[in-house]
């Protein structure tokens, strides 16, 4: 295994090495924050993202979509207090978990960079909590979305992941979640962790696919 040129997306780190490759695109691993990552070459255009994105039907009265977001739910009503003020990063086209995230009693803003790219609500914007579901195996760029996340983030506040992780090399050859060739960046345990040792957050894995990142004050 050798050495590559290009560096992590997350932690910058120049020590990548192959990891795996399939019929559609090689993936690498980075050793320092564990990320496994697409080939930067093999990562789809805007257009080719929105076009997948488009045939997903996820919608308000599909009851188990709803039931399927109410896992990342869960943890906020166990640990964010009302009033509060919530994003959602990575909203998608129907932003269904802000909405029953309102009918808790959440005051939400939403975010999505195809279909609601409101650079306003990033800017000198702070908020309790912060969701992000199915969204930061999507992240092109880790290293920004995470930074920018980092800083619209209370101090004491909540961020909720919802990512399946890597958990092996022969795990991640059978995987149907790199498949999709929209998922471009796998987070392991031991990449959380280093978020949190990065970034001041402690780091709670929930179930196989719920990580929460608590700011510490």
């Amino acid at each position: 295994m050798t050495t590559l040129t290009f560096p992590c997306p997350l932690c910058a780190s120049d020590h990548i090495l192959f990891y795996h490759e399939d019929k559609f695109r090689p993936f690498f691993q980075c050793q320092q924050c564990k990320l496994v990552f697409a080939h930067p070459q093999s990562l789809p255009s805007l257009i080719r993202e929105k076009r997948e994105y488009d045939l997903h039907e996820n919608h308000a009265e599909d009851e188990g979509y709803c039931r399927f977001l109410r896992r990342a739910i869960t943890p906020v009503l166990a640990n964010v207090s009302l009033p509060a003020q919530g994003l959602d990063f990575g909203c998608g086209p129907t932003a269904v978990l802000a909405g029953l995230l309102e009918q808790e009693g959440y005051s939400m803003t939403v975010f999505d960079p195809i279909y609601a790219n409101d650079s306003a609500v990033l800017n000198g914007r702070h908020y309790d909590f912060i969701t992000c579901t199915e969204a930061i195996e999507h992240f092109h760029t880790p290293a920004k979305e995470l930074h920018i996340l980092n800083q619209l983030i209370k101090p004491g506040g909540l961020l909720v992941f919802m990512t399946k992780r890597v958990t092996s090399l022969q795990g991640f050859s059978t995987w149907h979640y790199k498949n999709d060739q929209t998922h471009v960046s796998f987070f392991s345990d031991e990449t959380f962790f280093y978020l949190g040792k990065k970034y001041g957050f402690e780091v709670t894995l929930s179930g196989k696919d719920i990580v929460l990142l608590k700011k510490r004050p």
